[in-house]
């Protein structure tokens, strides 16, 4: 994984290379169904494969898709894949501190790159994947207001697979696919605090009948045991619903 710099401004803008060449006519129709289609998917994972799985059908040259998720605004992994290939053209990158995808992601803007054999900006990264087939990259900050949420980025095995149409694509399919990321983050967040409040709750139950004592007291008493096992509160609660004890010190 790969620390974070500073980010700048330029979101969603094309890269160096981009000449102002438009994309198709039916771009917005196929746009408009795919956002609809990733809106389905019932998970943050399925949501992130669909994507990349969509990301290669939509924009010209890309043979393989990745997507980076930033974890805790200090790291950032790659989380869904279309071919084992892109995990190891990622990993240099983490393992270099550089590449076209953490560019994209950590300073806000599109890269591309072209020839792979003749690249300077990276030499480290491009010396480490010399050999793993891929020539060609395109990446796309995922972002929408309020934060960074990481990387969309593409591979080819051709030098120059993509071009101004492929980064108008791009574009904005990542802008749609970055919509389907943050939903299914909040739904994820929202599952998940409403499961550690059903928890928690059950655990105050069993101790209020068991101890005759009030709500707030129950609680309090989990939050002691909390601070003295240095156990998260959740995990306190879940032990006593799953197991019925509750334990007071971190003894084996």
């Amino acid at each position: 994984m790969a620390k974070q710099p500073n980010s700048r401004p330029g979101r969603g803008r094309p890269s160096s290379d981009y000449t102002g060449r438009s994309g198709p006519d039916d771009l917005a129709a196929r746009l408009s169904e795919m956002a609809r289609s990733l809106q389905q998917e019932p998970n943050l994972q399925d949501t992130l494969n669909a994507i990349v799985a969509a990301a290669v059908q939509t924009v010209p040259g890309a043979e393989h898709a990745g997507a980076m998720v930033v974890r805790g605004r200090r790291v950032v992994e790659t989380q869904a894949t279309t071919d084992d290939v892109v995990r190891l053209v990622d990993q240099a990158q983490y393992d270099t501190g550089q590449g076209p995808c953490l560019d994209a992601t950590y300073q806000q803007k599109t890269v591309r790159l072209s020839d792979m054999a003749e690249e300077r900006r990276w030499p480290e990264f491009s010396r480490r994947i010399a050999d793993a087939g891929i020539r060609s990259m395109l990446s796309f900050q995922l972002f929408v207001d309020g934060g960074t949420l990481g990387a969309l980025n593409l591979y080819a095995r051709e030098i120059g697979a993509f071009d101004d149409e492929s980064e108008e694509i791009g574009l904005l399919f990542a802008a749609h696919a970055a919509i389907a990321m943050s939903g299914a983050q909040r739904e994820q967040n929202l599952t998940a605090a409403l499961s550690m409040r059903d928890v928690i709750g059950q655990a105050k139950g069993i101790l209020m009948e068991r101890h005759l004592i009030t709500a707030d007291q129950a609680f309090r008493l989990l939050v002691g045991v909390s601070q003295h096992t240095n156990v998260k509160l959740v995990e306190v609660a879940r032990s006593l619903a799953v197991t019925g004890e509750l334990r007071e010190s971190r003894g084996p």
